[in-house]
């Protein structure tokens, strides 16, 4: 399980600092800093704790009806409970006396107990069963929430947000709101009502009982706060460890390909040994609090019961109080305390779970850095014109990639951007699709602002095919469908012939109706590059963007994809990101990038012949095949 530093939740985790061991890092949580610092962090712990009770509030809105049913429930439940002891005392001191006598005393005292008994058992039964249902239904929504959260940010966020994070909200974080509101939310109402309707009922019956209670409550109460403070630093501190061990985990695996090629599986497995060394300790420090409270606890229990005896018993004796009250007495005050053990433990969960809840609404509270326009331009069918009109742009606080680009690509050309590593390609093919809005100037579409496009209109005329071809759990039919779900079989084999992919797809055991496994396992890397191909085909966009989309291929695919792509890019607006110039060949213009400007415009022949930047790579290109 995670737990929030006193930071939001729209930074990172912080790590370990540079220079830091790992053992300062894991203390530090626990320091006290500057008197500037500390007001800081209350003042950002207070927000974080207003905001995550602000969605609580919001999840229970709806079950507000079915919340105070559950209530009256409880309610009904705590009176009937209480009842017993004050029976018992009318038994001792009023039908006890009456016997043999007199039976009838006796019978409806202990008719009454017996009734008692089946409502709070019946009454507290239904209490639980309505309000884990709230639970499960606040759960549900949350994971919705957390889910369509997750899909709404922007490219910018999951680029920043690791995975493993994102896992660890949608399991450790709901996991420990789980268990508190599926068990610990439900007894902890229980209790508090039983401890309220138990003093009342102590101090109606007995005045001096009830004081000497108040007095055993100070330490309690005492013992409560102390317990509150340590517990919640070191909460916060467990489940900081633990999603960073969750993290480490997730980013180990999905790059074990990797960590292999390069033999560093002793170094993760050191980084891995030590951030659990770590979650151990944290955990270590919470059993360390609760082996103090819980045992502080039931002294002070058995203490104050101990006291209540006494003072009852001397006056029992004296004649100033009936020995049935006594009884009722002991029974009040030992009833008093046993709930505080639980509400002890509830706190242990609770903790954990105000740490998720703070996690989980941050992450509900982040906003997308490409935002829906309020006002969406009418958009039916493009024609394909794109236009940067003095775009700049730079990835958060990183060095500027675009100081200033114009560039207009008219409807139905095709564009192919080559240049080094970190001229600016990608970005160019990333702010055509929008997944990242400029930081000055436009990006127009026939004219209109992209910023001005509803996503559906957007994603229905610009489709993007990137170099990482992922393939979805199901057929291959289905992954080719994802842009168009509605698509016929005779329309997804089309598009996979005309991409050279129909050959191997009906080699595969079920043809199209075979399952590509988890990320596409059953076939290999030019295969799923070629499948990606087909889909981007059938959801036959206006402009089509390839980022080094065809580098997993081999000669003889590319080939079959060039001709595919021949056919495809007719009368179509189309941008290629390749190092591989063959891919380069079939373009109508050729833009040669350097540090985000374009330095040569032309058709291949013509840079090719104009013996430029273009000229040289194209030469060593050739080479390189030879």
């Amino acid at each position: 399980m995670t737990a929030p530093t006193t930071t939001t939740e729209t930074t990172p985790e912080p790590g370990p600092e540079p220079g830091s061991t790992p053992e300062t890092a894991r203390r530090r949580p626990l320091d006290a800093g500057r008197d500037d610092e500390t007001r800081l962090d209350r003042s950002t712990s207070r927000a974080v704790r207003a905001r995550s009770l602000a969605l609580l509030r919001e999840l229970l809105r709806p079950h507000a009806r079915t919340l105070a049913w559950a209530a009256v429930l409880v309610t009904a439940s705590t009176a009937a409970q209480v009842a017993g002891p004050w029976l018992v005392s009318l038994a001792i001191d009023r039908a006890l006396p009456a016997l043999p006598d007199d039976v009838v005393p006796l019978a409806v005292i202990g008719g009454a107990y017996l009734l008692a008994a089946v409502v709070a058992g019946l009454t507290i039964g239904a209490y639980r069963r309505v309000a884990a249902r709230v639970a499960q239904d606040v759960l549900l929504e949350l994971r919705r929430r957390v889910f369509r959260q997750t899909q709404r940010l922007s490219l910018e966020f999951h680029e920043s947000y690791t995975s493993g994070r994102i896992i660890s909200r949608q399991t450790s974080d709901l996991e420990a709101l789980r268990e508190l509101l599926d068990g610990g939310l439900v007894g902890v109402i229980s209790s508090l009502l039983v401890m309220l309707f138990t003093a009342v009922a102590l101090t109606l019956q007995d005045p001096v009982s009830g004081a000497v209670l108040a007095v055993g409550l100070v330490p309690a109460w005492l013992l409560v706060r102390w317990f509150q403070r340590h517990s919640q630093l070191a909460y916060r501190e467990q489940r900081t460890w633990s999603a960073r061990l969750i993290v480490k985990f997730v980013e180990t695996m999905t790059g074990i390909r990797a960590v292999a090629a390069f033999n560093r599986q002793a170094t993760t497995e050191r980084d891995y040994d030590g951030i659990g060394e770590s979650y151990r300790d944290a955990n270590l420090r919470i059993f360390g609090i609760n082996g103090r409270f819980h045992p502080g606890l039931l002294l002070i229990g058995n203490l104050t019961v101990t006291a209540a005896l006494a003072v009852g018993g001397w006056r029992a004796l004296t004649g100033s109080l009936a020995v049935g009250v006594l009884v009722a007495v002991l029974l009040y005050v030992k009833r008093f305390f046993q709930p505080i053990q639980q509400i002890g433990m509830f706190y242990n969960g609770f903790q954990s779970a105000a740490a998720a809840l703070e996690k989980v609404s941050g992450l509900l509270a982040e906003e997308p850095t490409v935002v829906e326009p309020e006002r969406p331009a009418a958009f039916t069918r493009a024609r394909g014109e794109l236009r940067l009109e003095h775009v700049r742009f730079g990835y958060g606080d990183g060095p500027v990639v675009l100081p200033g680009l114009d560039l207009t690509i008219p409807a139905g050309q095709t564009v192919a951007l080559v240049g080094t590593t970190g001229a600016g390609k990608s970005t160019i093919a990333k702010l055509v699709t929008r997944f990242y809005d400029p930081s000055g100037g436009r990006v127009l579409l026939d004219g209109h602002d992209l910023r001005d496009v509803a996503s559906p209109d957007l994603r229905r005329h610009v489709v993007m095919v990137t170099q990482e071809a992922y393939l979805f759990s199901g057929s291959v039919a289905e992954n080719i469908a994802l842009g168009r779900p509605d698509a016929t079989p005779g329309e997804i084999e089309a598009a996979a012939r005309a991409v050279g992919a129909h050959e191997f797809v009906t080699a595969l055991p079920d043809g199209y109706d075979t399952d590509v496994n988890k990320r596409g396992g059953r076939v290999s890397a030019g295969q799923r590059q070629l499948l990606s191909f087909a889909r981007a085909f059938l959801a036959d966009p206006t402009v089509l963007v390839l980022d080094e989309a065809s580098s997993s291929l081999d000669l003889p695919s590319e080939r079959l994809v060039q001709r595919g792509l021949a056919t495809l890019l007719a009368d179509r607006t189309a941008i290629i990101i390749a190092h591989r110039l063959s891919t380069v060949e079939i373009a109508d213009r050729v833009l040669v990038l350097e540090h985000g400007e374009v330095i040569e415009d032309g058709t291949p022949a013509e840079l090719i012949a104009g013996g430029g930047r273009f000229a040289g790579l194209h030469a060593a290109w050739r080479e390189s095949l030879v």
